[in-house]
């Protein structure tokens, strides 16, 4: 499995110089980088480090499971889709918005809508729409729609596309619903992407949290996934430290 990580959560500019930072992540084994600012794209593509995932829009409140909404959110995914296909981003990320009062039924049929309206775009430039699993619990305020993997799911059997998936938090996933290798097992087929972070505390992958990734990443890489593990933590010490023990962690064979 290729391994890829969030550039916001570990890129600390008065203790690195990007092209250093990079360039060890490359030499440690990285295959990709996640949310890097356009400035730093061509530096990491000359390193060998693809642009794993980039965001198609902003998370907020306001999202796709609302009509009003979609107008100015496809328009941003759209834009940022002319993006990934010019630097071959394989993965961009979308969002539900929260629910705000709207049933769980009304709110999937109209995020599949949504969806369903952007899916052909991106069959067509090749590129997946990922729907991120997020948790509802620990962020003031947030009562995000897509905080269960049955939702998100069905959402995506409603779309119908190979380009549309999910984005499947562990840690998110962990706090919301625990159950994470059975869950992985049953609903694979509809992930097309993953995240780690310790749980508590969205930390390093170490022993001081409860989740068993050794046996998380075996589980995946015997579904035969083939794409990014990214990692989003926020590391307790140096970075790349803590880079090089999670991506020694994860690397399994299937």
């Amino acid at each position: 499995m290729k391994q890829s990580f969030a550039w916001k959560n570990f890129f600390q500019d008065d203790k690195h110089e990007a092209a250093h930072f990079i360039r060890t992540a490359a030499e440690i084994g990285y295959a990709g980088v996640e949310f890097l600012p356009q400035e730093h794209w061509q530096l990491a593509k000359d390193h060998g480090l693809m642009l794993a995932v980039i965001g198609g829009h902003k998370l907020n409140s306001e999202g796709l499971n609302r009509r009003e909404h979609f107008p100015q959110v496809q328009a941003t995914i759209l834009a940022n889709l002319g993006l990934a296909v010019q630097w071959g981003i394989s993965t961009l990320i979308c969002f539900s918005g929260n629910r705000e009062g709207l049933d769980e039924a009304t709110g999937a049929e109209i995020t599949a809508e949504h969806l369903r309206q952007l899916a052909p775009h991106f069959e067509d430039a090749g590129v997946t729409l990922v729907l991120e699993l997020l948790n509802s619990k620990l962020v003031a305020g947030r009562d995000y729609m897509a905080d269960h993997t049955a939702w998100g799911v069905k959402v995506c059997q409603m779309v119908d596309s190979p380009r549309v998936r999910l984005l499947y938090d562990i840690f998110q996933m962990q706090i919301m619903e625990g159950d994470i290798i059975r869950t992985i097992q049953h609903n694979h087929a509809y992930i097309a992407h993953y995240h780690t972070a310790g749980n508590p505390g969205r930390n390093d992958l170490d022993d001081a949290q409860e989740l068993n990734y050794r046996a998380i990443m075996q589980a995946i890489a015997e579904t035969g996934y083939d794409g990014y593990i990214g990692h989003e933590f926020h590391p307790k010490g140096d970075a790349l430290t803590a880079l090089k023990a999670a991506f020694e962690l994860c690397d399994v064979k299937s």
